[in-house]
C-alpha cells in the first residue's frame, strides 16, 4: 500500500481526534434561504453529510450579524432560526461520524447598501475597495463604507461572541474565525484599508487589537481548543487588498502572539495569485510561518494529493484543506485511499441555487480487486 501522510489520524486537537488530515475547506456555495439566511437539512445537511469522511469539515462562511452580510443566499448564525437550521446540519454530519466547525464571517466593506436597507457597510476606515459585489439586484460597484465607531467595534465583538455561542448550541465541534481574504479582520490588519489614528490603527498592535478582542470574547463561550483562525498573508489584487511592506510582519506578529493561546489550529492560505514579482510578498506561506507558530498548522489553496502529502512529510503543515476537489468528490478521502481518479467540478454551478452541482456529484464505484497497490 502507498505511504500517505494525509490519511494518518491526527490527535493533537484537544478532545477532537481526527480520522485523517484531509480537511474540507470553507467555501461559499450560496444555497441558503435568502430571506432568513438559514441553512437547511435537505441541502446543506445532505451536502456536508456526503463529505463527512473528511478528517474535519469547515463550513462556508456564516454571518455573525445582519451587518456582516455581503453575499446572496449565504447562511447566518446570529438568530434562533439560523441556529436551529445549522443544528439539523451538524446532526447529519455527526450521524456519519464526521467532525464539523463553522466559519464565523463578517465581510466588512465587501458588501453593499442593498444588503443593509440603504445603510453603508461597516469597515475600519472609509476606504472603498473599488471592486464589484453581487447583490440581490445583480453586480454593483462597492461604495465607500462607514468607518466603524468604537460602539460599532464593541457591538461587532459581541456579535462574534453571540454567534460562537449559537454555534455551540447548534452542535458544532468548534468555530473558525474568518480573519482572511480581504474581509473585515483583514481590512483592519492592512494599513491601506485601515487608516485609523486611534487605538485600532497605526502600529501592528493597534491594527490587530480588534482581532484579539474578538478572539478573547469568543473563548469565553467556546474552549480555546475548539477555536481555529484563518489568515491569507500574501493576498494581493483581490477585494482591493495589496501586499505592503508591513503585511508579512503583521502576520508574523499575529502568529507569534497566538502561541500564547491553545487554539485548535491556525489555518493559512498559500497565495491565490502569482506573487513571485510582488515586493514584500511570501510565495511559500507554510514554509515561512511554520517556524513562527508552535501549534497545529493547517494549509490550503491549490493542493492535490501528492503536494498535500509532501507538505506534511516535510513538516511544514499538520493538516491540509481542500476546496474545489471536495465540491466534485464528496468521497475525496476514499478516493485518496483507493487511488481512484478524481471527478472534475463545474464552475458554472458554484454559486447557483438548488442541488445541481451541489449534492448531485456521485461517489466513485470501486472494484476492490482493481485498486492499485
Amino acid at each position: 500500500m502507498k505511504k500517505s501522510y494525509l490519511l494518518q489520524n491526527f490527535n493533537n486537537i484537544t478532545d477532537l481526534p481526527l480520522n485523517n488530515r484531509v480537511v474540507m475547506a470553507p467555501m461559499t456555495r450560496s444555497r441558503a434561504d435568502n430571506d432568513q439566511n438559514v441553512a437547511t437539512k435537505d441541502l446543506q445537511g445532505l451536502y456536508y453529510k456526503q463529505r463527512a469522511s473528511a478528517g474535519l469539515i469547515i463550513t462556508e462562511g456564516s454571518q455573525v450579524s445582519k451587518q456582516a452580510v455581503g453575499y446572496i443566499n449565504t447562511p447566518g448564525i446570529y438568530n434562533e432560526a439560523q441556529t436551529e437550521g445549522w443544528k439539523k446540519v451538524t446532526e447529519e454530519v455527526h450521524k456519519e461520524g464526521g467532525k464539523i466547525f463553522i466559519q464565523l464571517w463578517h465581510v466588512g466593506r465587501i458588501s453593499h447598501p442593498d444588503f443593509h436597507n440603504g445603510a453603508l457597510p461597516l469597515a475600519p476606515s472609509a476606504v472603498n475597495a473599488n471592486v464589484q459585489v453581487y447583490t440581490p439586484e445583480g453586480e454593483k460597484d462597492t461604495v465607500t463604507p462607514k468607518e466603524m465607531s468604537l460602539e460599532d467595534i464593541n457591538q461587532t465583538v459581541l456579535d462574534f461572541k453571540n454567534a460562537a455561542k449559537n454555534a455551540m448550541t447548534a452542535g458544532f465541534d468548534g468555530v473558525e474565525i474568518h480573519s482572511s481574504n480581504g474581509y473585515l479582520f483583514h481590512q483592519f490588519f492592512n494599513e491601506e484599508s485601515n487608516i485609523r489614528t486611534d487605538e485600532y490603527g497605526g502600529n501592528v498592535e493597534n491594527r490587530t487589537r480588534f482581532f484579539f478582542e474578538v478572539l478573547d470574547a469568543v473563548k469565553e463561550v467556546v474552549p480555546e481548543s475548539k477555536i481555529g483562525v484563518r489568515f491569507n498573508p500574501s493576498l494581493n489584487g483581490i477585494f482591493g487588498m495589496r501586499v505592503t511592506e508591513n503585511s508579512i510582519p503583521t502576520f508574523e506578529y499575529l502568529l507569534s502572539e497566538l502561541n500564547d493561546y491553545n487554539l485548535a489550529y491556525v489555518h493559512l492560505s498559500e497565495p491565490f495569485t502569482d506573487v513571485s514579482d510582488v515586493p514584500h510578498a511570501v510565495t511559500n506561506i507554510a514554509k515561512h510561518f511554520r517556524p513562527i507558530y508552535n501549534g497545529t498548522l493547517m494549509i490550503n489553496a491549490g493542493f492535490d494529493e501528492a503536494s498535500g502529502n509532501k507538505i506534511i512529510e516535510d513538516g511544514y503543515a499538520d493538516l491540509v484543506a481542500f476546496g474545489k476537489l471536495f465540491i466534485s468528490n464528496p468521497d475525496l478521502v476514499e478516493r485518496f485511499e483507493q487511488d481512484v481518479d478524481l471527478a472534475d467540478w463545474d464552475n458554472d454551478t458554484f454559486y447557483t441555487t438548488g442541488k445541481e452541482g451541489y449534492t448531485d456529484y456521485e461517489k466513485a464505484t470501486v472494484d476492490v480487486s482493481e485498486i492499485k497497490k
